[in-house]
C-alpha cells in the first residue's frame, strides 16, 4: 500500500471534519423539516374546519335579522368545510349538516332545524379539537425524538472531532519538532544527532536526509579537527608576529584576537578581551574606547616604557560574502613623528634666516629700480623686475613654511578682537584687488549692511579669506567674475568665495585642506600649503572650513566662525 504525503494526510483529515459536519447538518436539517411539516398538516386539515365552524355558526346567529345574507355565508363556509374533510366520520357530520342547510334554505326556520345544525357544527368542532391535540401530542413525541437523536448525533460528532483535533496536529508537529531540536544540537556541533521517524512520507524523507547530513558532518569534524587546530595555532602565530599592534572584530562586535603588540599597548591580558564584546572593552578600557570611534582617524600618543609612541588607527574591512568582518591596525608612526619634528625645526630655523636676507635684497632691488641712482638700460630693468618677482616668490614660499611650521610645532598665536565681518572682506579685496584687474576679473561683493560684530584673529581671517580670492582669481577665466558673500547662520558668521572656474573632481575635494596636496592636472602650480594652513588657523578660532565643486561648473570656498567665540 503507498504511503500517504502530508498534502494527502491534512486533505483527508480535512475531508473526514467535512463528513463529520455534514452528518450532524443532514440529521438536523431532516427532522426540523419534519416538525415543520407536522406543524403545517395542523394548520391546513384541522385549523382551517375550526375557521369555517365558527363562520357558520355566525351565519345561523345573523340569520334572524339578515336571512339571505345569512345563508349566503354559511354556504360559502359549508362548501369550504366540504372541501376540507381530513377526520374520520368529519363526513358524515359534514353531509348531515348539509341536509339540514338544505332544509333550512328552503324555508324550515324552524328552532329545531337550527338547533340540529348547531350541534353538528359543534360536532365538526370537537372532532378538529380532539385531532389537534393528537396531532400536537404526536409532533411534541416527535420533537423529542428528533432533539434526542440530535444531541446523541452531536455528541458522537463532538468527540470525534475533538479527539481528531486533539491527535492530527501531533502527527504534522512532532516531527517537527523533533527536526528544530536536532538542528539546535547541529548548531552546539553535536554531531551525533539523529532523527528517527517512522513514516514513509516527506518528513521520513526529510530525517534521512538529515541523518545524513549530521553523519557526514560528524566525520568532517573528527577528521578535520587536528588540522584546524594546526591551522589556528599557525594564525594565532602569523597574528602575534606582526610588527603592527591588530585587534580582529566580527560583525556582531566581538573581539577575535588582538596581538602582543596590541596588548601591550592596552594593558590587557589575552584572556581579558578576546571573545569579549567591544561595549564591554570600551567600558573598562578608555583607550580601547577612543579606538573604536570610527570618525577619531587622528594622531593619538601613548605611553609605553616610560616613552611617548605615536601611532594612526587603519580599519581593514575584511569581507566574506555577506559577513563584514573588520581589523583595526595600529601603526607606530614614533621615527616619522621625530623625524617630522626635526624637519620642521628646521625649515623654521632656515626660513627665519632666509628671510632677513631676501628681505633686504628685495629692498635694493627696489634702489636699483629708482631713477635716483642711476638710470638702467631696458635689459637691466626687465634682470632686476625678474629678480624682483623671484624673491617676493621666495618671500611668499618663506611665510607659507613660517605659518606652515609653526602650525605642526602647535604655537599658533591667535589674536583675538571685535571686529565688523565687512572690514576683513574689504582689506581682503584690496589686497587682490590688482591682480584681479590684470585678469579683468570683477569682484562682486555680497555683504549685508547690518552684520553683527565678531571675535576674530583679524590678519589671520583676512589672510584665509585673501588666500580664498587669490586661488579664485589665479584659477578663473578672464574677464569672469568672483563673488565674496556674507552671510548669518547657526550663530556663526560665513565667509564664501565663489568662482566660475574649471572646478574640482569630486574624488580630491576631502584631500584640498592636506599639506602639500595639489589637483592633478592643475595647470597652476602652488606650494599646496595655503589651504592647509587656512583650515588651521580658521580650527584655531573654533571655526569650520570646507569646499563645494563640480567640473565645469566653478568652485565655493567656504569657513565660518562663531558669533560667540569667547
Amino acid at each position: 500500500m503507498m504511503a500517504l504525503n502530508i498534502k494527502n494526510k491534512i486533505w483527508l483529515g480535512t475531508f473526514f471534519l467535512f463528513v463529520l459536519l455534514l452528518l450532524t447538518g443532514g440529521v438536523s436539517i431532516y427532522y426540523m423539516l419534519q416538525l415543520q411539516k407536522d406543524s403545517k398538516n395542523i394548520l391546513r386539515d384541522n385549523y382551517e374546519s375550526l375557521s369555517y365552524s365558527h363562520d357558520m355558526q355566525q351565519s345561523l346567529i345573523s340569520a334572524s335579522l339578515a336571512y339571505q345574507q345569512s345563508v349566503k355565508a354559511f354556504a360559502i363556509a359549508l362548501n369550504k368545510q366540504q372541501n376540507n374533510i381530513t377526520e374520520k366520520g368529519e363526513k358524515q357530520i359534514t353531509d348531515s349538516l348539509t341536509f339540514y342547510f338544505n332544509a333550512f334554505k328552503k324555508g324550515d326556520t324552524t328552532a329545531a332545524n337550527i338547533k340540529k345544525q348547531q350541534g353538528l357544527i359543534q360536532e365538526i368542532i370537537v372532532l378538529n379539537m380532539n385531532a389537534i391535540r393528537l396531532k400536537n401530542e404526536k409532533a411534541e413525541k416527535s420533537a423529542d425524538k428528533a432533539l434526542t437523536i440530535i444531541l446523541v448525533t452531536s455528541s458522537f460528532v463532538f468527540i470525534i472531532s475533538f479527539t481528531f483535533l486533539l491527535n492530527f496536529p501531533s502527527v504534522i508537529t512532532r516531527p517537527v519538532n523533533q527536526l528544530t531540536a536536532a538542528i539546535k544540537a547541529i548548531g552546539e556541533k553535536k554531531y551525533d544527532q539523529r532523527i528517527y521517524v517512522e513514516t514513509k512520507d516527506e518528513f521520513g524523507n526529510l530525517a534521512n536526509a538529515f541523518n545524513e547530513m549530521a553523519e557526514k558532518l560528524e566525520y568532517f569534524e573528527s577528521s578535520n579537527l587536528n588540522k584546524l587546530m594546526f591551522e589556528k595555532s599557525r594564525a594565532e602565530a602569523v597574528i602575534n608576529s606582526l610588527k603592527d599592534a591588530s585587534i580582529g572584530i566580527d560583525k556582531d562586535n566581538t573581539i577575535l584576537f588582538a596581538n602582543k603588540q596590541a596588548l601591550q599597548l592596552l594593558g590587557l591580558q589575552s584572556e581579558e578581551i578576546v571573545g569579549r564584546n567591544v561595549n564591554e572593552i570600551s567600558k573598562r578600557n578608555d583607550l580601547f574606547r577612543y579606538l573604536m570611534e570610527e570618525e577619531n582617524s587622528k594622531l593619538f600618543k601613548a605611553v609605553i616604557d616610560n616613552r611617548e609612541n605615536f601611532f594612526t588607527k587603519e580599519i581593514i574591512e575584511v569581507n566574506e560574502g555577506e559577513t563584514k568582518n573588520k581589523v583595526i591596525v595600529l601603526k607606530n608612526i614614533t621615527s616619522y613623528k621625530e623625524l617630522d619634528v626635526a624637519k620642521t625645526n628646521f625649515i623654521a630655523t632656515v626660513s627665519h634666516e632666509l628671510k632677513t636676507p631676501l628681505a633686504s635684497s628685495d629692498f635694493s632691488l627696489k634702489l636699483l629700480l629708482d631713477e635716483r641712482t642711476g638710470s638702467l638700460s631696458t635689459s637691466q630693468k626687465e634682470l632686476i623686475e625678474n629678480l624682483k618677482d623671484d624673491n617676493s616668490r621666495m618671500l611668499k614660499i618663506l611665510s607659507e613654511l613660517l605659518n606652515m611650521s609653526q602650525v605642526e610645532s602647535g604655537r599658533i598665536q591667535i589674536n583675538i578682537q571685535k571686529i565688523n565681518p565687512a572690514e576683513i572682506v574689504d582689506n581682503a579685496v584690496h589686497t587682490v584687488a590688482v591682480n584681479a584687474k590684470e585678469k579683468e576679473i570683477i569682484l562682486e561683493q555680497d555683504v549685508p549692511a547690518d552684520l553683527p560684530v565678531i571675535e576674530a584673529d583679524t590678519d589671520k581671517t583676512t589672510w584665509v579669506l585673501n588666500n580664498f580670492l587669490t586661488n579664485a582669481i589665479k584659477y578663473s577665466f578672464n574677464k569672469s567674475s568672483v563673488k565674496i558673500s556674507i552671510r548669518v547662520e547657526n550663530k556663526a558668521i560665513v565667509f564664501s568665495v565663489t568662482d566660475h572656474g574649471p572646478g574640482i573632481d569630486k574624488e580630491y575635494l576631502p584631500r584640498l585642506f592636506e599639506r602639500y596636496f595639489q589637483v592633478p592636472g592643475s595647470k597652476e602650480k602652488g606650494t599646496g600649503l595655503g589651504l592647509a594652513i587656512s583650515k588651521e588657523f580658521i580650527e584655531a578660532q573654533q571655526g569650520r572650513i570646507w569646499v563645494e565643486s563640480e567640473i565645469g561648473s566653478g568652485s565655493s570656498f567656504y569657513f565660518s566662525l562663531p558669533l560667540n567665540t569667547r
